[in-house]
């Protein structure tokens, strides 16, 4: 009986997000070629509510006013840069999905590389502070704890 309600649920779920994509699915304009120049559009376009997306793999509303925006100007002449440039003006470089190297995206296109220099080169620090630290302990001592060792391991081997 248990396994029978998953399956309903499984089925309602999979019939609930078949729903959510069906409108995506249809064109909205009567001309496929002005669709496919709004979609390539959009991909290069960030969602600016959702989380790594392009506003064509977006369903979030501003992501869908984005869309038509974009077919809007493709339907009023205006060329695909100056369709991006009017984004960039009016949301900024974030609104690209790859946006371009300059000084104000240095940090957003190195930083992670300088993140992973830096925690090289820590790592080569840790490491090598290790190796001082162990070489550094006094023979005495190390004999003291091997003698340890070896009369915690002959009083195992008698019991």
């Amino acid at each position: 009986m248990r396994r029978f309600f998953i399956a309903i649920i499984l089925a309602l779920a999979n019939l609930a997000s078949l729903n959510v994509y069906a409108d995506e699915a249809k064109p909205v304009a009567a001309d496929p070629v002005l669709e496919q120049r709004v979609h390539a559009l959009t991909e290069e376009l960030r969602c600016l509510v959702c989380q790594n997306q392009t506003i064509a793999d977006s369903h979030a509303d501003l992501a869908i006013d984005l869309k038509n925006q974009v077919r809007e100007k493709l339907k009023q002449g205006m060329s695909d840069k100056d369709i991006i440039d009017y984004m960039v003006q009016r949301y900024g470089d974030f609104v690209l999905y790859r946006p371009p190297v300059k000084s104000t995206t240095w940090l957003l296109w190195f930083g992670p590389f300088l993140l992973l220099i830096g925690g090289l080169a820590f790592l080569a620090w840790k490491l090598s502070r290790r190796d001082t630290a162990v070489a550094a302990v006094p023979v005495a001592d190390m004999q003291r704890a091997a003698e340890m060792l070896g009369a915690s391991s002959e009083t195992k081997e008698s019991t």
